[in-house]
């Protein structure tokens, strides 16, 4: 009896790409303000305003 393994080696694939894509959700979602604090920082620099940091992070401003 020849079984087949093509649809265990798919849901083996679907779970490894579903643990990757929790954990870069949780990356960003742990990092996002300090991302936007610098990517706000470098936007500041290229209008020649000043960054102002906010009161947490992801608040900072250009002023």
């Amino acid at each position: 009896m020849k079984l087949n393994n093509k649809g265990q080696a798919l849901v083996e694939y679907l779970l490894i790409i579903a643990v990757i894509s929790v954990i870069a959700v949780s990356v960003v979602k742990l990092l996002g303000g300090y991302l936007q604090d610098s990517i706000t920082k470098s936007s500041c620099n290229l209008v020649d305003k000043v960054y102002v940091e906010g009161n947490k992070p992801g608040e900072g401003t250009c002023q």
